[in-house]
């Protein structure tokens, strides 16, 4: 399905969420239309868009058949010229503009090679959040907070759950896939968005795509965009040169996997190591930086058991981690953890290596061990609360927490930022991993940012390897001001 666009310059048909306004779904709007440009107005009949796709489809079939062997190049460039002949017949007898002759040519490539009438929403930059409720709901959350509806991505809920099952197919995971016997699909599609469906368990199929619009940042970067202060840049880059192990926490879109890929650019570029996901969501294979990744993602069940009840074909992370330690890896970085996988992630922490990161999801520091618990709980074998805290103690070295503060609903704006950077000292005198707090949120003089607070125990390390220790003797930080919020950092 993917390809490239049809044309390079984004006014001829500004995408939806484009500075050229994004379209509002307006009464007097045919059936089967999408309004994809507000001046001029261009909409897109989708009736006929399938009709000329369907036309070329078959063109495309017969000509595979002649010329099997055929390149991928060669076979889209004459599918372009029969849907540039077939548009050209239909704009004749409809009397098109340019414009729209430009939106159909468009509209039929993506039903043909993309993602369909959800292509033009992937190709917008600003966009953060695609909301999927049914086939005709869809709305746009954009990286600022503000939220807007469009038009109809499909014109029945059997189109829509086709559209999500060539995603699907185009994505490489040829055993994932949404029916009755399989109700969820997540997946991640070609640009690295991140993909949930849900379907035949409610009223409609929903679904969730996450982009990632950052998603080639390093700690630079994240300097400029306020999630970090030139101080804790220096500070993370020398805790992954120095190989301590850590785990970046946080809310749900807070930007746990936006700092994790920026983090990896410190590794230096030869440096071998393996990435395990359940999708992959770090691109670092093909990111034209790392050149010695070994790219491992979990495989999902064909839904059927085998003997001892397992789901037939499916790979798990902690069944990646045993051949993965083989690979002859200087680190292993494990994605995001939201189950039985924290086994797979621990083992990479204690696995005598250092130098690992991963990910887990944790509404505020102080329930991060609670949060690794229980999923211990939930692993296989039930493991316990002790092995956990044990584990953590044993494997973590530091803590990164990435925070966000949301004041979009009173006219604010939303600020993503690490609040604190714990080192793990030992277990504590109840049982638990012992913290020192590294870095913290000045909270006494308004800034929820993290600001140095104490040297780490292990400072030594990470002036071995550059770090100026004199940096976390500065206590606002190197923050020329708060974090600008209109209602106070005191919470």
């Amino acid at each position: 399905m993917r390809g490239r666009p049809l044309h390079a310059d984004p006014t001829v048909v500004p995408p939806p969420g484009s500075p050229h306004k994004a379209p509002q779904p307006t009464e007097g709007t045919p059936a089967g239309t999408r309004v994809l440009g507000a001046a001029p107005q261009v909409t897109v009949d989708y009736k006929v868009a399938r009709h000329i796709a369907s036309q070329v489809a078959k063109q495309r079939e017969e000509l595979l058949k002649t010329a099997p062997d055929m390149d991928r190049a060669s076979e889209e460039q004459r599918c372009l010229d029969w849907i540039t002949e077939a548009v050209a017949v239909w704009s004749d007898a409809a009397a098109m503009s340019p414009q729209q002759d430009e939106a159909l040519r468009q509209a039929v490539y993506d039903l043909l090679y993309r993602a369909g009438r959800l292509q033009p929403y992937l190709d917008d930059e600003r966009v953060e959040d695609i909301i999927i409720q049914g086939p005709h709901e869809v709305w746009l959350d954009y990286g600022d907070g503000e939220r807007k509806l469009v038009g109809p991505i499909a014109d029945s809920e059997e189109e829509l759950l086709e559209l999500l099952r060539e995603l699907a197919r185009d994505s490489g995971h040829s055993e994932r896939t949404i029916s009755t016997a399989n109700p969820t699909l997540a997946l991640s599609l070609k640009d690295g968005s991140r993909l949930q469906a849900i379907a035949g368990l409610g009223p409609m199929t929903y679904a969730v795509i996450r982009r990632h619009r950052v998603s080639h940042a390093d700690l630079d970067n994240l300097v400029r965009l306020g999630t970090i202060d030139p101080i804790l840049r220096e500070f993370l880059g020398a805790c992954v040169r120095a190989e301590k192990n850590i785990m970046i926490a946080g809310k749900q879109k807070a930007g746990k996997t936006t700092l994790l890929r920026a983090m990896l650019k410190e590794f230096d570029p030869e440096t071998r190591f393996a990435t395990i996901q359940t999708e992959d969501e770090l691109f670092c294979h093909a990111n034209g930086y790392h050149r010695q990744v070994v790219s491992l993602i979990g495989r999902e069940s064909n839904g059927e058991k085998d003997l001892t009840g397992r789901g037939a074909g499916e790979v798990t992370l902690l069944d990646l981690m045993h051949p993965a330690l083989r690979m002859s890896l200087e680190r292993i970085v494990v994605g995001e953890v939201r189950g039985p996988e924290v086994v797979a992630m621990m083992q990479a922490l204690t696995n005598g290596a250092g130098g690992n990161l991963c990910t887990i999801h944790a509404r505020r520091p102080d329930i991060i061990f609670d949060r690794i618990a229980e999923l211990y709980a939930l692993a296989q074998g039930n493991l316990s609360e002790q092995l956990a805290y044990r584990q953590t103690a044993n494997g973590l070295d530091f803590v990164v927490y990435v925070d966000m503060t949301d004041e979009t609903q009173i006219g604010g704006s939303r600020h993503r930022y690490v609040s604190h950077v714990l080192e793990l000292a030992g277990i504590g005198e109840s049982g638990r991993p012992a913290t020192n707090e590294v870095f913290s949120p000045g909270l006494e003089f308004g800034e929820l940012r993290a600001v140095p607070r104490m040297d780490p125990g292990c400072i030594d390390d990470l002036r071995r390897v550059g770090f100026d220790s004199s940096l976390l003797q500065q206590p606002y930080g190197a923050w020329t001001a708060p974090l600008p919020l209109k209602v106070g950092a005191i919470r």
